[in-house]
């Protein structure tokens, strides 16, 4: 079911639409933007041929919007929705570079608290906006993206963000302009590290792993340890982390963590960009990260195994 277009119809290119780009492209375009996906051949296959199948808790629907492989579909674009994983944030910033408009907003859909600072020393600096990102969801197949739940976003603020929060927003995805997304950011990373790697390495859902024989602890110490470093360097986290982190299971039982889903493509994690963050800051910080490092080490163990 697409709808009419909107009066402010934007041309936005999705760069890295998995899971997150997919859902969030698909989203803008099921209100009437007009939308591009880059992505891999085998998803730019199925969309070409089928639409974007978008299976959510309120709708299942084929979308239609453009997919290519090739980052210069990002030409003309008002929006760019920055959906690699974070490891490949620099590559695919210098593929983006060359075909950029000059008031194109980047928005970091990514992972972990440094993406955006990354990409500002290849981009220009003013176009680049953090975005925190919450969302359950999960490629099922070619040019399928599966939805498990939550969904909103937080934006840095820039020239274009209240423009693109609007669009959002309107487009059913509820979205936030807010001066503090450095916060908001470690906020999302403290909530990563404590559900990511157990969930990868055990291979189970949030709700199941949240019931194992001392796993609470073990992310109450995770959750420390964050916080810790947080603090060191001067990060304001909102609210109370234990609450969040213990809540977070309520609205997303059935997920399994993104790093979890690498590890069972035999794909490289983020891992290094999550609890390895800690574990490194902690170490220049004098901090020490146990559970933290234990994490970490298991999941690069386990990756180098299933490569």
């Amino acid at each position: 079911m697409n709808h009419t277009p909107p009066t402010n119809q934007l041309r936005v290119a999705v760069m890295g639409a998995g899971a997150v780009g997919c859902y969030f492209g698909g989203m803008l375009a099921r209100a009437g933007h007009q939308v591009t996906l880059i992505a891999r051949p085998e998803h730019v296959q199925a969309i070409g041929r089928d639409g974007l199948r978008m299976q959510t808790r309120t709708f299942d629907e084929r979308v239609r919007l453009a997919a290519s492989t090739d980052a210069s579909a990002v030409r003309g674009a008002d929006l760019v929705l920055f959906c690699v994983k974070s490891t490949h944030t620099e590559a695919a910033g210098e593929q983006l570079r060359p075909h950029l408009g000059a008031a194109t907003l980047v928005l970091c859909l990514q992972n972990g608290v440094d993406n955006a600072d990354r990409l500002r020393e290849l981009l220009p600096p003013a176009q680049v906006a953090a975005a925190v990102v919450y969302v359950a969801t999960e490629m099922a197949g070619a040019g399928h993206v599966r939805h498990h739940g939550r969904g909103e976003l937080v934006i840095e603020p820039s020239q274009r963000s209240e423009e693109a929060a609007r669009a959002l927003a309107a487009a059913g995805v509820p979205t936030e302009v807010s001066d503090n997304v450095r916060g908001a950011l470690w906020a999302k990373l403290i909530i990563n590290c404590a559900y990511n790697a157990v969930s990868a390495i055990a291979q189970r859902p949030y709700g199941e792993n949240v019931r194992g024989v001392g796993i609470p602890e073990v992310m109450r110490d995770v959750v420390d340890e964050c916080l810790a470093v947080a603090a060191a360097e001067r990060v304001q986290v909102p609210g109370d982390m234990h609450a969040v982190v213990r809540q977070l299971v309520e609205t997303m039982p059935t997920q399994y963590s993104s790093t979890a889903q690498d590890l069972a493509r035999h794909k490289p994690t983020e891992i290094d960009y999550l609890n390895g963050l800690i574990v490194r800051r902690g170490q220049a910080l004098g901090i020490a990260t146990p559970a933290n490092r234990v994490l970490w080490a298991l999941v690069k163990l386990l990756e180098g195994k299933r490569r």
